[in-house]
């Protein structure tokens, strides 16, 4: 028996929205959930939802879970090593060319918009992705994904007790709901086509670091400050002092970021999202908003490299 669809990274912030609207528009026969670990299952089965383990470093368990696939939702991992996640990228393609997978829809990254040119170091392996499966004979889509809303700490570098954002350079920035791009992601997967194409789904509002920084203050009553610096001095100011404890290798990379921003490989513009969603997405300076009056000490995960760190930043539970 067939599975029309099989989502990846089940349990991660994009695949977990999916299959939410999945959820609301599909019998749960349609769709199962994949997940590295097994010890998600009773999760999703105590749902009412099929689970298959599917771990991107053994391709056993890929061949298993890809088995009698017709869409496979393939959502990128989330390392920052970008030889690591080619690998395991690798074994994801080649598992489902193996498995006869109808149609493989891949979760890549906005940076650079609809083009390949983008030089941002996190851009790349999701480049040599699409290369990939252009490559392996097997149908596909690539979805670069807008550029979370929820993320805006990560390219700030800004915490709960910064006074002064140190930046390289302050370019454009359009951010994107990540719930509602759960949302567009299952619509388009039950609209289907799109066949060997790259699409890009990303709200439209153009937002610099300055502008976030004010939305920061007029919502929490702060009064943090942005400088600008040179790459040298951002590099060694942010290795000494990044509460996050990232290394100088982070930083280092990081500045390909703020070049492939200053070039505009960040400001973002396209109609498919609101066509699936049938309304306007979601501004990031309204959901910005939104998260610091929900939390005037919001943070991101992907700002610490300890999660026990990230943890205890959280609010306690009442």
């Amino acid at each position: 028996m067939t599975l029309k669809y099989l989502i990846t990274g089940a349990t991660g912030g994009l695949g977990s929205q999916v299959l939410t609207y999945l959820s609301l528009l599909l019998p749960s026969s349609d769709y199962a959930a994949a997940s590295s670990n097994e010890a998600r299952r009773s999760q999703f089965e105590e749902a009412g939802i099929a689970f298959r383990v599917a771990n991107f470093n053994d391709p056993t368990t890929l061949d298993s879970a890809f088995a009698d696939v017709e869409n496979l939702y393939f959502v990128s991992t989330n390392t920052f090593d970008n030889a690591r996640r080619k690998v395991q990228h690798r074994n994801v393609v080649e598992a489902a060319k193996r498995a006869g997978v109808k149609h493989v829809w891949y979760t890549s990254l906005a940076f650079g918009g609809l083009g390949s040119d983008s030089k941002i170091a996190v851009q790349q392996a999701h480049l040599e992705t699409e290369t990939m499966l252009k490559e392996s004979g097997v149908t596909y889509t690539s979805i670069r994904e807008g550029i979370y809303t929820d993320a805006f700490p990560l390219f700030l570098q800004w915490y709960p007790n910064t006074e002064t954002v140190i930046l390289a350079e302050d370019g454009v920035i359009t951010y994107t709901a990540r719930e509602e791009l759960g949302e567009a992601n299952a619509k388009l997967l039950l609209k289907g086509g799109h066949e060997n194409e790259i699409v890009l789904l990303t709200a439209n509002e153009p937002l610099r670091g300055a502008d976030i920084i004010r939305i920061i203050n007029e919502t929490t009553s702060r009064n943090v400050t942005l400088q600008l610096v040179s790459p040298e001095e951002y590099v060694r100011y942010h290795t000494e002092n990044d509460i996050g404890k990232k290394l100088e290798s982070f930083w280092t990379s990081r500045l390909s970021w703020f070049q492939g921003i200053a070039k505009g490989d960040a400001n973002l513009s396209n109609p498919l999202m609101r066509e699936l969603l049938g309304r306007e997405p979601k501004t990031g300076s309204q959901l910005i908003r939104e998260l610091l009056q929900e939390n005037r000490d919001y943070t991101w995960h992907q700002n610490y490299v300890d999660k026990g760190q990230y943890e205890a930043s959280l609010p306690k539970k009442q």
